[in-house]
């Protein structure tokens, strides 16, 4: 079965909504899409940016506001999804977000 995993540094989320991000995903219809520079807490989390159509999300997100931040966007659920790297100075800039599947792991990492 073809599947088609995406990756996109969006820089800001709310802009990249504003932009016709979530058009083109449901356009598009990827298997995953994983997306960097959120830049958004989840405090800040809409229905919209949280669970487009056809998707549900998984996140990672900085303690500083307004900084960093990663999202994965998948169409099917993964066995089991992880955050960070397990060090602590590392995972409060919410760099990584990892989900299991059968066959693979899917991981969607910010590197600065």
């Amino acid at each position: 079965m073809k599947r088609t995993l995406l990756s996109w540094n969006v820089n800001g989320l709310r802009a990249a909504a504003k932009k016709g991000l979530f058009g083109w995903l449901a356009e598009e219809k990827p298997y995953l899409l994983g997306v960097q520079e959120t830049k958004l807490q989840a405090d800040k989390l809409t229905p919209e940016l949280s669970a487009p159509a056809g998707y549900q999300s998984f996140w990672h997100h900085a303690q500083k506001k307004g900084y960093s931040g990663v999202a994965a966007y998948a169409s099917e659920q993964p066995l089991a999804h992880y955050t960070g790297f397990g060090i602590e100075k590392f995972d409060s800039e919410g760099r990584v977000v990892a989900l299991e599947y059968p066959r693979f792991f899917f991981l969607n990492i910010y590197f600065p």
